[in-house]
Protein backbone atom coordinates (compact mmCIF):
# COMPACT_ATOMS: atom_id res chain seq x y z
CA UNK A 1 0.00 0.00 0.00
CA UNK A 2 1.03 3.44 -1.15
CA UNK A 3 1.60 6.07 1.64
CA UNK A 4 -0.77 7.93 -0.39
CA UNK A 5 -3.54 5.52 0.34
CA UNK A 6 -2.82 5.23 4.10
CA UNK A 7 -3.17 8.65 4.36
CA UNK A 8 -6.39 8.36 2.66
CA UNK A 9 -7.32 5.44 4.79
CA UNK A 10 -6.66 7.70 7.47
CA UNK A 11 -8.75 10.55 6.64
CA UNK A 12 -11.83 8.19 7.37
CA UNK A 13 -11.01 6.59 10.56
CA UNK A 14 -12.02 7.54 13.87
CA UNK A 15 -9.28 4.81 15.69
CA UNK A 16 -5.92 3.82 14.48
CA UNK A 17 -5.56 -0.18 14.26
CA UNK A 18 -3.13 -2.76 13.08
CA UNK A 19 -3.83 -6.53 12.79
CA UNK A 20 -1.44 -8.79 12.55
CA UNK A 21 -0.98 -11.66 9.62
CA UNK A 22 -2.44 -14.08 13.35
CA UNK A 23 -5.43 -12.05 13.62
CA UNK A 24 -4.28 -10.37 16.98
CA UNK A 25 -4.14 -6.68 17.09
CA UNK A 26 -1.18 -4.58 18.00
CA UNK A 27 -2.23 -3.06 21.36
CA UNK A 28 -4.46 -0.39 21.45
CA UNK A 29 -1.52 2.10 22.95
CA UNK A 30 1.41 0.76 20.72
CA UNK A 31 3.35 4.32 19.36
CA UNK A 32 4.66 5.53 15.92
CA UNK A 33 8.08 5.50 16.96
CA UNK A 34 9.33 6.51 13.47
CA UNK A 35 8.69 7.51 10.07
CA UNK A 36 10.92 7.30 7.50
CA UNK A 37 12.61 6.66 4.27
CA UNK A 38 14.73 3.01 3.69
CA UNK A 39 16.67 2.67 0.10
CA UNK A 40 18.04 -0.50 -0.52
CA UNK A 41 20.82 -0.51 -3.08
CA UNK A 42 21.93 -3.89 -4.19
CA UNK A 43 22.54 -6.87 -6.53
CA UNK A 44 20.65 -9.54 -7.07
CA UNK A 45 22.17 -13.25 -7.71
CA UNK A 46 22.14 -12.40 -11.27
CA UNK A 47 24.05 -9.84 -10.84
CA UNK A 48 21.74 -6.96 -11.51
CA UNK A 49 21.95 -3.77 -9.58
CA UNK A 50 18.94 -2.81 -8.38
CA UNK A 51 17.31 -0.24 -5.53
CA UNK A 52 14.28 -0.29 -3.42
CA UNK A 53 12.75 2.50 -1.51
CA UNK A 54 10.22 2.11 0.94
CA UNK A 55 8.82 4.91 3.63
CA UNK A 56 8.81 2.53 7.26
CA UNK A 57 6.51 3.30 10.12
CA UNK A 58 7.65 1.60 13.49
CA UNK A 59 5.23 0.55 16.23
CA UNK A 60 5.83 0.13 19.47
CA UNK A 61 4.17 -1.50 22.05
CA UNK A 62 5.34 0.70 25.15
CA UNK A 63 3.96 0.35 29.11
CA UNK A 64 2.09 3.41 28.03
CA UNK A 65 -1.58 2.16 28.52
CA UNK A 66 -3.35 5.34 28.32
CA UNK A 67 -1.98 5.86 25.06
CA UNK A 68 -4.27 6.01 21.87
CA UNK A 69 -2.72 7.29 18.37
CA UNK A 70 -5.41 9.59 16.94
CA UNK A 71 -5.52 9.78 12.61
CA UNK A 72 -4.93 13.25 12.54
CA UNK A 73 -2.11 12.89 15.26
CA UNK A 74 -0.79 10.01 12.31
CA UNK A 75 -1.38 12.52 9.57
CA UNK A 76 0.45 14.91 11.02
CA UNK A 77 3.31 12.90 11.85
CA UNK A 78 3.39 11.77 8.19
CA UNK A 79 2.91 15.62 6.75
CA UNK A 80 6.03 16.58 8.57
CA UNK A 81 7.79 13.36 7.34
CA UNK A 82 7.17 14.46 4.05
CA UNK A 83 8.46 17.87 4.26
CA UNK A 84 11.37 17.38 6.13
CA UNK A 85 12.83 13.89 4.50
CA UNK A 86 11.52 15.11 1.15
CA UNK A 87 9.54 11.86 1.17
CA UNK A 88 7.67 10.66 -1.45
CA UNK A 89 4.39 8.25 -2.43
CA UNK A 90 6.54 5.33 -1.56
CA UNK A 91 5.32 1.99 -0.44
CA UNK A 92 4.93 1.48 3.02
CA UNK A 93 6.51 -1.16 5.30
CA UNK A 94 5.69 -2.03 8.93
CA UNK A 95 8.51 -3.00 11.62
CA UNK A 96 7.09 -4.25 14.84
CA UNK A 97 8.29 -6.11 17.76
CA UNK A 98 7.71 -9.55 18.62
CA UNK A 99 9.95 -12.23 19.04
CA UNK A 100 12.20 -10.35 17.03
CA UNK A 101 12.00 -7.06 14.72
CA UNK A 102 9.39 -8.12 12.13
CA UNK A 103 8.60 -6.48 8.84
CA UNK A 104 5.32 -6.39 7.03
CA UNK A 105 3.90 -4.61 4.09
CA UNK A 106 0.13 -3.41 4.63
CA UNK A 107 -3.25 -3.65 3.68
CA UNK A 108 -6.75 -2.20 4.88
CA UNK A 109 -9.41 -4.44 5.74
CA UNK A 110 -12.12 -1.45 5.74
CA UNK A 111 -11.58 -0.81 9.76
CA UNK A 112 -8.04 -1.13 10.51
CA UNK A 113 -4.88 -1.80 8.68
CA UNK A 114 -3.15 -5.27 8.19
CA UNK A 115 0.02 -6.73 8.48
CA UNK A 116 0.96 -8.66 5.74
CA UNK A 117 4.05 -10.95 6.09
CA UNK A 118 6.70 -10.24 4.12
CA UNK A 119 7.94 -12.67 1.63
CA UNK A 120 11.23 -13.32 0.52
CA UNK A 121 12.20 -14.13 -3.45
CA UNK A 122 14.58 -14.69 -6.26
CA UNK A 123 14.65 -11.46 -8.71
CA UNK A 124 16.88 -13.64 -11.60
CA UNK A 125 15.25 -17.10 -11.54
CA UNK A 126 16.43 -17.09 -15.10
CA UNK A 127 20.30 -16.73 -13.79
CA UNK A 128 20.21 -18.77 -10.40
CA UNK A 129 19.43 -22.43 -11.76
CA UNK A 130 16.03 -22.55 -10.73
CA UNK A 131 14.35 -25.65 -11.89
CA UNK A 132 11.16 -25.21 -13.52
CA UNK A 133 8.08 -25.93 -11.76
CA UNK A 134 6.86 -28.85 -13.35
CA UNK A 135 3.14 -29.36 -14.31
CA UNK A 136 1.38 -31.45 -11.57
CA UNK A 137 -1.43 -33.95 -13.81
CA UNK A 138 -3.84 -36.65 -12.18
CA UNK A 139 -2.95 -39.79 -13.66
CA UNK A 140 -6.87 -40.04 -13.13
CA UNK A 141 -7.38 -37.18 -15.82
CA UNK A 142 -5.21 -38.55 -18.25
CA UNK A 143 -7.01 -39.57 -21.70
CA UNK A 144 -6.69 -43.69 -22.10
CA UNK A 145 -5.38 -43.71 -25.33
CA UNK A 146 -6.57 -46.68 -28.05
CA UNK A 147 -3.29 -47.04 -29.50
CA UNK A 148 -1.66 -48.55 -26.18
CA UNK A 149 0.83 -51.32 -25.98
CA UNK A 150 -0.73 -54.77 -26.17
CA UNK A 151 1.17 -57.91 -25.98
CA UNK A 152 2.45 -58.77 -29.23
CA UNK A 153 1.90 -55.34 -30.83
CA UNK A 154 5.51 -54.44 -31.53
CA UNK A 155 6.01 -51.23 -29.26
CA UNK A 156 7.91 -52.83 -27.14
Amino acid sequence: MKLSEIKKQLSTLDNVAFVLPNGTYVPEHFHVTEVGLITKNFIDCGGKVRKETVVNFQLWDANDFEHRLKPKKLLDIIELSEKVLGIEDYEVEVEFQAETIGKYDIGFNGTAFTLLNKQTACLAEDQCGIPAEKQKVKLSEIPSQTNSCTPGGGCC
